[in-house]
C-alpha cells in the first residue's frame, strides 16, 4: 500500500511537470505567438485606450467567429457552434468597447489627481513644462492617467514643444476631464493668473462630478439590475423549457408561424435590452 501511494505520488508529480513543460512550449510556439499578435489591439484598448485600426478590428472578428465557431460545435454541434460565430464580429467589437470604456473611466478618476500633482509642482515654482515633467515622475498620478502623462513627458523630453505635448495628451485621453484641465493650462499660460490657484479648483470639482457620478450609478442600480433580470427572464424560460422537454425548441421552428413568432420574439427582447442599456446609462 505504502508503496503504491508513493508510485502514484511520483506519477501525479511527473505529470505536473509535464504540463508545466507543455505549457511552456506553446507559449514559446509559433502559433501562440501568432494568437498573441492577433489579440494584441484588444490588450492595448485596455491598457492605453488605443481604438483598433480596420484591419485590427477584421482579424479580431475573425477570430472571435472561429473561437465561438469551435466552441459551439464542442458543446452543441456544428448548427450552435455556426449560430455562435456569426456573433462573432459583434462580440469582439463589445469587448473592445467594453476595455476602452473601463480605460476611459480610469482616466477620469485620475483627472482630479493630475490637476492636483500640477498645481503642486507650478505652486512649487515649476514651469507648465516642469509641471507636467514632475507630475510624471512624482509618482502622484497612477493608472491610466499616468501612463497618459508619463508619454506626454517622454516627448516633452525629446523636445517636443509644450503646447505640442498637451494638445497630443487631450487628444489621447479623449475625455472631458483632460480637455478641462489642457484648455485651462493652456488659456492661462496665455492670459496670465494663478494657474495653481485654478487647478486645484478645476480639481475638486472634477472629484464633486465624480462624486455625484457615483452617487447616481448607486440610486439607479436596483433598476438597472430588474430591468437586466426582465430581459434574461424569457431565455432562463427557455431553457427550463427544454430542461423538461428535450426537444421543444426544436419543435419551435418546424412549423412557419412559430418560427416567424420565435424571429419577432427575439428581435423585440434585444431591443428591449439595448434600450434598457441606453435609458439606465450613467454620464457625468
Amino acid at each position: 500500500m505504502t508503496g503504491a501511494a508513493a508510485l502514484a505520488a511520483l506519477s501525479a508529480g511527473l505529470a505536473v511537470a509535464a504540463a508545466w513543460n507543455a505549457l511552456a512550449a506553446i507559449e514559446r510556439s509559433t502559433a501562440a505567438a501568432g494568437v498573441a499578435r492577433l489579440i494584441a489591439p484588444l490588450l492595448r484598448a485596455g491598457r492605453e485606450g488605443r481604438e483598433p485600426t480596420l484591419p485590427e478590428r477584421r482579424r479580431l472578428a475573425l477570430l472571435a467567429a472561429a473561437g465561438l465557431l469551435v466552441g459551439g460545435w464542442l458543446v452543441a454541434g456544428p448548427v450552435a457552434g455556426a449560430a455562435l460565430a456569426a456573433g462573432g464580429p459583434w462580440a469582439a467589437v463589445t469587448l473592445v468597447r467594453v476595455r476602452r470604456r473601463r480605460y476611459l473611466a480610469d482616466l477620469e478618476r485620475g483627472a482630479p489627481l493630475l490637476a492636483r500633482a500640477l498645481a503642486d509642482a507650478l505652486a512649487g515654482g515649476h514651469s507648465v513644462r516642469g509641471a507636467l515633467l514632475a507630475a510624471a515622475t512624482g509618482g502622484g498620478v497612477p493608472g491610466a492617467a499616468g501612463s497618459e502623462v508619463r508619454a506626454a513627458a517622454s516627448h516633452l523630453e525629446l523636445g517636443e514643444a509644450t503646447e505640442t505635448a498637451l494638445e497630443r495628451l487631450r487628444s489621447r485621453a479623449g475625455t472631458r476631464a483632460f480637455d478641462t484641465i489642457v484648455a485651462a493650462v493652456m488659456l492661462q499660460s496665455r492670459a496670465g493668473g494663478d494657474l495653481a490657484r485654478l487647478l486645484r479648483e478645476l480639481g475638486a470639482a472634477l472629484e464633486d462630478s465624480l462624486r455625484l457620478e457615483q452617487d447616481a450609478r448607486t440610486a439607479t442600480a436596483q433598476a438597472r439590475f430588474t430591468g437586466l433580470v426582465v430581459t434574461v427572464l424569457p431565455v432562463g424560460a427557455a431553457a427550463l423549457a427544454e430542461l423538461g422537454s428535450p426537444g421543444y425548441l426544436a419543435s419551435l421552428v418546424r412549423s412557419p408561424l412559430t418560427t416567424w413568432l420565435l424571429g419577432c420574439a427575439l428581435a423585440l427582447q434585444a431591443g428591449a435590452f439595448v434600450v434598457i442599456g441606453r435609458l439606465a446609462r450613467v454620464r457625468a
